[in-house]
């Protein structure tokens, strides 16, 4: 307990120090300038309990503005914001994202419009362990298979992290950035700095984010630190206000402990290098063209003894250590066209990628070790996607896409020690074509501030490298899940409303759908053969969904709620689908004046009672039920100047102590379960305070 205290009295001392710079800093504030870029961020005196869906089936928000609760350390962290989104929880930070039960290469996540793959096989760095939100301009969700122009397999939904081409109208610059501390040692630092004039600029994004382990609302310690950083540099050429022209290059590394593996993660490398053009309103039928390359690269460390010492009983008793890498190349050119009532966009993308995997028993000897090159992945794809203006409140919106998918398995042997042996499928390739497509129609009421929508879509996803190559067998009598694990298809119809006036903003959008060969896990634990899993195809229903309304109560009183429902069953086997998140609900209130507000968020879920004890997917596995939790935060930001602005939170305000669904349950490392697995409890009370500036 004197420990608990003395966490909680560093994140009191921090909330009074980083408040009293705010206020220091803001007596030398400079005079107003002219705004000489559009991402100087607009200070305003709000903190954001939930995102709001702000289209049909589309949610867009900015990453950098202040959150409930603690502003996320990485991209999962950040989703969960969002009505449907829940993560699989590591301990303090690196979750992996689940929109409406759906997990892995189900959701398309891209950076700049790149995609940047982890390594590990028990995906330790998920793609959003990679990404720091606060550096990007903008968030973009797309829910379901209602788009097919950002890369394939997309069947859950596609999420996007974008930085915007900066504009200079005369010679300036800008600088925005802020800093966070709080409970626990958490203590951030974000600078977006850029500088430049008409014909071009030179941005820096960097962050550098830690955190010890945090307690529980019991008192006990999980383990959970982390540190990490990340640097990105953009050259942009800027001939004329209609092009751009961005070179990028990247950095990042990082090292987090683990509360539900074997291991932790001592190396999270990243390299980025990117070139993009684009030119708009080229003419009156060709409006806009663009044309983007890149190059992604993770290096991933997994050992036992960097951040904690081997248990010295069971399989990791010694030091150990497994080096991953992930080399990603990828392309995209994409055309905008109009006619008086339509717009096409339509292009052809292209994408591979190669993992390599080292290992060695004791401190550091995995460094001595040769690489071994074991998947490389091949995708070609050309799509369409065609908006018709039918009437002036009529949409009509449908896109195609096929594509051609391979990979080729280079592993000699599987297994280890005394289960070495020769892979059956040692150099084979598979491949296979793959068409999507959905449409959709949207209509506006006439004497109504609303919009109502349907779209029906289907995907086909090429199983991707957790499914194909970390399982230990594949479906019953096949040689292994690379042989024989079939690709994924989804075929689900969307449906919503959205309304808005003055006082009101509501929405909801629901969904249900059809999965043939759905790719599931099986794990097992003890026996002869220890603990294992096996990758098979099943067939499976879903539905669900979200909705939200904010309403104002008066000028000054604000409250929102939102509430989210994801359904599965997997049909073949007659059992609950498992991984599904209960049912959640948010409720918040703010009261605002022209500089501050103050705010209360009550998030809300149930009881979990539909699992599929032992199946779920390479990461989560359904072991037990969960029981239900409400949680009570507050907020407050106040507006200092035009340059500066503090806020504040209490996350978990009474202490409760719970632990999410969806959480690794001890696992026990490379994916594969504890005998005995326990729920990650989550942080109990956190105090945290966020300090923006814009110059």
């Amino acid at each position: 307990m004197q420990i608990r205290r003395r966490q909680r009295a560093v994140g009191l001392r921090a909330l009074c120090a980083l408040t009293a710079l705010g206020g220091l800093n803001s007596v030398s504030v400079l005079a107003e300038e002219e705004d000489h870029s559009a991402h100087a961020v607009a200070l305003e005196p709000s903190v954001i309990t939930a995102v709001a869906q702000s289209s049909p089936l589309t949610v867009v928000t900015d990453p950098k503005q202040p959150r409930q609760p603690i502003p996320a350390s990485d991209g999962a962290d950040y989703l969960k914001t969002i009505p449907g989104f829940s993560a699989i929880r590591n301990g303090g930070t690196n979750g992996d994202p689940v929109l409406r039960g759906m997990f892995g290469s189900r959701l398309n996540i891209l950076t700049n419009g790149t995609t940047m793959l982890g390594a590990c096989p028990a995906r330790m760095d998920a793609p959003t362990s990679y990404i720091s939100p606060e550096t990007f301009d903008k968030l973009t969700v797309v829910k379901g298979p209602e788009t097919v122009i950002w890369g394939p397999g997309a069947s859950a939904g596609t999420i996007r992290f974008d930085r915007e081409p900066e504009r200079f109208g005369e010679l300036g610059s800008r600088i925005n950035g802020s800093l966070v501390a709080g409970s626990n040692g958490r203590f951030d630092r974000v600078l977006d700095a850029a500088a430049g004039g008409p014909d071009g600029y030179l941005r820096f994004t960097g962050n550098k984010s830690q955190s010890d382990d945090y307690e529980d609302g019991a008192g006990d310690t999980v383990p959970s630190r982390w540190n990490k950083w990340n640097g990105d540099v953009a050259v942009g050429w800027t001939p004329d206000a209609d092009t751009v022209v961005e070179l990028t290059a990247g950095k990042g590394d990082g090292e987090a402990r683990y509360a539900g593996r074997g291991m932790d993660g001592s190396q999270f490398k990243r390299e980025s290098l990117g070139l993009r053009f684009e030119k708009s309103n080229i003419g009156e039928v060709l409006d806009t063209l663009e044309a983007q390359v890149y190059y992604n690269y993770a290096d991933h460390v997994m050992d036992n003894y960097s951040l904690r010492t081997p248990s010295g009983t069971g399989m990791m008793a010694g030091p150990m250590a497994s080096n991953v890498d992930r080399r990603t190349l990828g392309g995209r050119l994409a055309a905008t066209w109009r006619w008086d009532d339509f717009k096409l966009i339509s292009g052809v993308d292209a994408q591979t990628n190669e993992h390599r995997q080292r290992s060695g028993m004791g401190i550091g000897t995995y460094d001595d070790q040769p690489w071994n090159k074991d998947a490389v992945f091949h995708n070609y794809g050309a799509f369409g996607e065609l908006t018709w203006y039918a009437a002036e409140r009529d949409r009509l919106i449908g896109g195609a896409r096929l594509d051609r998918a391979s990979a080729k398995d280079y592993r000699q042997t599987t297994g280890s020690g005394m289960m070495t042996r020769p892979n059956p499928t040692a150099d084979d390739t598979r491949s296979d074509t793959l068409p999507s497509g959905f449409v959709r129609y949207e209509h506006d009421l006439a004497d109504t501030p609303a919009t109502l929508y349907a779209g029906l879509g289907h995907v086909q996803r090429f199983p991707d490298y957790w499914e194909l190559f970390s399982p230990k067998r594949g479906p019953t009598g096949s040689v292994n899940a690379f042989d024989s694990i079939k690709p994924e298809k989804t075929t689900q119809l969307d449906f919503g409303a959205q309304y808005e006036d003055e006082k009101l903003k509501a929405w909801a959008s629901g969904y249900a759908g059809v999965i043939r060969d759905y790719i599931l896990f099986e794990y097992s634990t003890g026996g002869m053969m220890g603990s294992t899993s096996q990758a098979r195809n099943v067939d499976a229903r879903i539905m669900g969904g979200e909705l939200g309304v904010a309403y104002a109560l008066t000028s000054n009183w604000k409250t929102d709620a939102t509430l989210a429902y994801a359904w599965g069953k997997n049909t073949t086997d007659n059992r609950a689908l498992p991984q599904m998140p209960p049912l959640e609900a948010r409720f918040g209130l703010t009261y605002e004046q022209d500089d501050w507000s103050a705010g209360g968020l009550w998030r809300v879920v149930a009881r979990q009672g539909r699992v599929a004890e032992g199946q779920g997917n390479v990461v989560g596995y359904d072991f037990d039920e969960s029981p239900g939790f409400a949680v009570f935060s507050l907020n407050g930001a106040y507006k200092l100047s035009q340059h500066f602005k503090v806020s504040a939170g209490v996350d978990n305000l009474f202490d409760k102590d719970y632990a999410e669904h969806l959480n690794l349950a001890g696992n026990a490392g490379f994916g594969y379960p504890a005998d005995n697995p326990e729920s990650i409890h989550e942080p109990g009370r956190t105090l945290w305070t966020k300090v923006d500036f814009s110059f």
